[in-house]
């Protein structure tokens, strides 16, 4: 990476009532975007742009996870839990996914006529088998009539209120390519922009995203694109958008264990050098308070919603994300193996503090893969669905009820 490359600022994004700057979005992941990792990466955002010298009042969308609508509707308490904003967030943006369209209008009528979101972003994207084998996520949109009933009963539900959009894959497999479609489907029923995930399901999270579907959608609409894949460091970010013209960025597994990768590009699309010396990004030091200010958030959030997970559980939760903080660094394999033992905030402070404070971040640790990857061996569809694409019936009740949160 060069620190001293510089880059067009790119113009403001408006979404319905929402005009983001920087245009860079978090997509929302499961058992990660949760409201403490959603915070850090907004205040990231934040002090990127105020480093820049210049400041916004919506520095891009921090996305929730992903609820479901039918227990949504249906009043289940670990979803409601799941929908859950923190007092500072603003503007509040949650990912709804349903397969029904009577419970898709009827969960966003709610979260809209209870002023709990600000922006809602319907899933078309999810390849995990126990999702697609129902007709669900990155199935639907290969059955436009049925991806058009739902978005509609998303847009109606919404009543002009909040903007609605939605985020899909490249298509099925080489086969059965679908963004065209649900990209024409999301203009024409009223959405206010669109995300493009440049994999086919098949392809899962396997390297080398296709950006040249993004370019082709980005010629086809005229609501703003935004991209998605294979952006680990901001300067991936502007050359995405250079190279498509869309009109922002997804940021998914590049930011697990580096939320401040969001000061990185706020600074970047500010035409300001991402760092002001030949350093790549904090150093040890400072990633371990970091990791102290996220776990801790974690806590907090639990205590304030009443303690349901306690400190421990909440401490387990995290060790996820201390592999990824701790990636790429001098002796991280046996690092990871004492934070995997970590249940408590005390025990994660004494960890972090017997290691070299001082030590650079790695270079080779901006690439590095963090969470899910590689290539599905087959997409698993309901049986005959490739068969009745024209068919606008919704999947099975099954479908529609799986847990929030993925």
């Amino acid at each position: 990476m060069d620190a001293s490359t510089q880059h067009t600022q790119p113009a403001p994004v408006t979404i319905g009532a929402l005009e983001l700057w920087p245009p860079v979005v978090l997509a929302p992941m499961a058992g990660v975007t949760d409201y403490p990792f959603r915070a850090l990466c907004r205040r990231f955002a934040r002090e990127g742009l105020e480093s820049a010298g210049s400041s916004a009042a919506i520095p891009g969308l921090f996305v929730s996870e992903m609820i479901t609508a039918r227990p949504l509707v249906e009043g289940n308490q670990k979803t409601a839990r799941l929908a859950s904003f923190g007092p500072d967030e603003a503007p509040r943006s949650l990912q709804l996914y349903g397969v029904d369209p009577f419970f898709v209008r009827a969960a966003v009528e709610r979260l809209v006529g209870e002023g709990r979101v600000e922006h809602i972003d319907m899933n078309f994207g999810c390849p995990v088998p126990k999702i697609t084998r129902r007709g669900g996520g990155s199935a639907i949109p290969a059955k436009p009539r049925l991806l058009a009933r739902i978005v509609a009963a998303a847009v109606e539900g919404a009543r002009g209120q909040v903007p609605v959009t939605i985020k899909f894959r490249k298509g099925i497999d080489d086969r059965l390519i679908t963004f065209r479609d649900a990209g024409r489907v999301a203009q024409e029923e009223g959405c206010a922009a669109v995300g493009l995930h440049a994999r086919t399901a098949i392809e899962f999270y396997e390297d080398g995203a296709d950006w040249s579907c993004i370019a082709e959608l980005v010629d086809q609409l005229s609501i703003p694109v935004f991209g998605n894949g294979d952006i680990w460091e901001a300067e991936d970010a502007a050359r995405m958008m250079a190279q498509t013209g869309c009109a922002g960025v997804i940021i998914g597994r590049g930011c697990l264990g580096r939320p401040w990768l969001f000061a990185e590009l706020a600074r970047l699309f500010s035409g300001r050098p991402i760092y002001p010396d030949a350093r790549c990004g904090p150093t040890f030091a400072e990633v371990a308070q970091i990791m102290v200010e996220h776990a801790r958030a974690m806590v907090d959030w639990d205590t304030h919603r009443g303690g349901y997970h306690g400190e421990a559980n909440c401490l387990r939760a995290f060790r996820k994300h201390a592999s990824w903080y701790t990636k790429g660094f001098r002796g991280s394999t046996q690092l990871r193996e004492r934070l995997m033992k970590v249940d408590s905030l005390a025990q994660l402070e004494a960890v972090l503090a017997t290691c070299d404070g001082d030590e650079p971040f790695p270079e080779a640790a901006l690439r590095a893969v963090r969470g899910k990857r590689g290539r599905q061996r087959r997409v698993v569809l309901p049986a005959g669905y490739r068969d009745e694409l024209d068919d606008d019936t919704p999947p099975v009740p099954e479908a529609g009820a799986l847990s929030s949160g993925g």
